[in-house]
């Protein structure tokens, strides 16, 4: 054992990250091309994602856009086909994609509530079941999955379904690191809090941000690097021994005291 603390690397691995054409998704993407992995940069919309691909080999790395919509269970089998097709391996999977269409119980459409399920959780079994083989194989291989503090730890009216999602996707997390364990895949999540991404600037400008920051107990939003380096750490291989776990990073809101 040394005394020197080692760089979180990923060198020669390939990555694939859902719902990687903008904000926390896309953070995770260009992370984990900086730290030496070849992306594949999975979204449904042609234009973020290029520009993902685009900031990515500007800073030297590779990156490659496949477009798939994660409501249909085909497509996640034919993502990761098409990963193996584009590097001949697949090292690590990132299930960052998510829907959250706003609707109470007695609003919500069942179109609107079989998209939440199916990119939210019902993707997390379909990419597992076709990446396992592969992964299996894999020096390193890793699960990985953005969650969310709604369901697991909060909730809000309008967004029952989505927590209910997060909530599922936290029990997929847990049981499928004790499937994986024999094989060495870890699967693990994070849970963000308040991140700065596009989204969260739409519902409102710096004095909106500024009052939400506030009521943080570390005094600020979370960047979307925040998450994608604890995504980092979690595909490294100095993260070898957690599975089974989702970490929240949220600068200390799920631990805050009410007053």
């Amino acid at each position: 054992m040394t005394d020197t603390i080692p760089p979180f690397r990923l060198d020669d691995r390939v990555a694939v990250v859902t719902g990687a054409g903008r904000g926390i998704g896309r953070a995770i993407a260009r992370v984990f091309a900086r730290a030496g992995a070849n992306l594949v940069v999975a979204t449904r919309t042609a234009g973020p994602g290029e520009e993902t691909v685009r900031l990515i080999e500007a800073e030297g790395g590779t990156g490659k856009l496949v477009l798939v919509d994660l409501a249909h269970r085909a497509a996640a089998f034919s993502l990761i086909e098409e990963t193996v097709r584009l590097f001949g391996r697949i090292d690590i999977v990132v299930h960052n994609a998510g829907e959250c269409p706003l609707g109470t119980v007695d609003e919500i459409s069942e179109e609107d509530l079989d998209r939440t399920l199916n990119v939210n959780l019902k993707a997390a079994f379909w990419l597992t079941k076709a990446a396992a083989p592969m992964l299996r194989e894999a020096p390193s291989p890793r699960l990985l999955f953005t969650s969310s503090l709604s369901g697991p730890r909060f909730s809000a009216p309008g967004m029952v379904h989505y927590g209910a999602s997060k909530a599922g996707l936290n029990g997929f997390i847990i049981g499928a690191a004790l499937e994986y364990a024999p094989d060495r895949i870890t699967v693990n999540g994070v849970e963000p809090g308040t991140i700065l991404t596009d989204a969260l600037r739409e519902l409102g400008g710096p004095e909106r941000q500024a009052e939400v920051a506030a009521a943080i107990p570390v005094r600020r939003l979370g960047e979307p690097e925040d998450v994608a380096h604890t995504m980092l750490f979690l595909a490294s291989d100095q993260a070898s021994y957690v599975t089974g776990q989702t970490i929240v990073v949220d600068g200390g809101m799920s631990v805050k005291v009410p007053v």
